[in-house]
């Protein structure tokens, strides 16, 4: 291999390793193992476990702010805008779970590069302009602006958390329970939420449906409203 194939294919190793066991629980020893090199060929290209973890978290932090900042960026309705960045964020999950898995691990390593926490502290602060405006316009004190934009990332965050492992129901069914909860409030839940036309993603083929998903059980549907 030469150097840059060599360093890719050592970032790819260390961030399954990474997802799997987590930055404590992983050890040069396995990176070098795994893929087949020897230890002073890691030490060579990332100076040790720490660099390698950093370049790895560094791009995954580049990759989910990327698509949430997307989803912000595009304007529109508010509640489009929600849809967007909750499809986002699920998005990413689902086409790179390990990379959210490392995320969501405390490391003091994280500290020097960013962690999920800081990460969705950074969409918060986006979220909370917007709020701001909304508020101004239906005459409510945008200085509260600041405490719901983080109740509102702080939901889509702990919910996409909750579905890396869960993965029921689909995406974009997860994604209009978000919003019907965050636009309507438990008090005007709808019985059956739906994404605004043109925001739900092409429903996946039975047979992909159930290769993707197995033998998990049939989804419930969504709760009934609260009275």
């Amino acid at each position: 291999m030469t150097a840059t194939q060599r360093r890719a294919q050592l970032l790819d190793v260390s961030r399954r390793l990474f997802a799997e066991k987590g930055f404590e629980g992983t050890s040069v020893e396995e990176i070098a193992a795994r893929a087949e090199v020897s230890k002073p060929v890691v030490y060579e290209h990332f100076g040790g476990k720490e660099g390698i973890y950093a370049v790895v978290v560094d791009r995954e932090i580049q990759a989910l702010t990327g698509a949430l900042t997307a989803a912000l960026d595009e304007g529109g309705h508010p509640k489009v805008m929600v849809e967007r960045s909750a499809l986002a964020l699920l998005g990413y999950i689902e086409e790179s779970e390990d990379g959210f898995r490392i995320l969501v691990r405390d490391s003091p390593v994280a500290q020097a590069t960013g962690t999920f926490s800081s990460l969705i502290g950074d969409v918060a602060t986006q979220v909370e302009h917007l709020l701001a405006e909304q508020f101004t316009r239906q005459h409510l004190d945008p200085r509260t602006a600041p405490i719901y934009a983080q109740m509102l990332v702080g939901m889509v965050a702990l919910t996409g958390q909750y579905w890396l492992d869960a993965r029921l129901p689909e995406k974009a069914d997860v994604a209009a329970a978000l919003v019907n909860l965050a636009w309507n409030g438990l008090a005007g839940l709808e019985r059956r939420p739906q994404l605004t036309e043109g925001q739900r993603p092409p429903a996946r083929a039975p047979q992909e449906r159930s290769a993707a998903d197995g033998d998990a059980p049939a989804d419930p549907g969504p709760p009934a409203a609260v009275e």
